[in-house]
């Protein structure tokens, strides 16, 4: 498919591994840095293939088993600029909108406390994801902890990442605000715990 639009892809599989060893994240992040300065997009999966397990990190092998997470920890591997998740969904509510008609949109998030990440809920309401508003919030800690803006936006709209590159207001933008002290594994740890 990528090639109609003259655009190479390369895949990239991660295990455990990649994400705690710090030799293997390192080359991970060398081969991201390469692809893209050949001009391919990599495509990321969990390497099932060696793993019958979902990504896991930590002394304790804690389950992390989600795209939303996998692309913040991408993005913050890769020094992202920023990180769009595609969902079903315009962006974040203060509530579930599909059962609360009162619930409000919000179109940008500053920092990211503790009153926001309430809101996301562990179910979802999506028929294609497994995820939830749960996981996004938890990526959008870990991406705006580590230097990235990150942004939920919802998918039915066939051209939503040109209108975003384009600076459209669309969906909720979360704005970065860098931690030195935001350990993302001691994050993903706490999360699942």
């Amino acid at each position: 498919l990528f090639s109609e639009y003259n655009h190479i892809a390369a895949q990239i599989l991660m295990t455990k591994n990649t994400v705690v060893d710090d030799v293997n994240r390192t080359n991970a992040y060398n081969t991201f840095m390469e692809l893209l300065n050949l001009g391919a997009i990599p495509i990321v999966n969990e390497n099932d293939t060696v793993s019958t397990y979902e990504i896991l990190v930590g002394e304790d092998d804690v389950l992390i088993g989600d795209n939303d997470t996998l692309s913040a920890i991408v993005a913050t591997l890769t020094g992202a600029d920023l990180l769009i998740l595609l969902s079903d969904i315009d962006g974040l509510y203060t509530d579930d909108p599909r059962k609360n008609p009162n619930a409000k949109f919000i179109s940008r998030v500053d920092k990211l406390d503790d009153t926001y990440m309430h809101m996301g809920k562990a179910s979802t309401g999506s028929s294609v994801g497994t995820g939830g508003m749960n996981t996004k919030m938890n990526a959008a800690k870990i991406a705006t902890s580590n230097g990235a803006d990150m942004i939920i936006a919802n998918s039915s709209d066939m051209r939503i990442l040109h209108r975003i590159m384009d600076g459209r207001d669309i969906g909720t933008i979360f704005k970065a605000n860098k931690d030195e002290d935001f350990n993302m594994i001691d994050f993903i740890n706490h999360i699942n715990s």
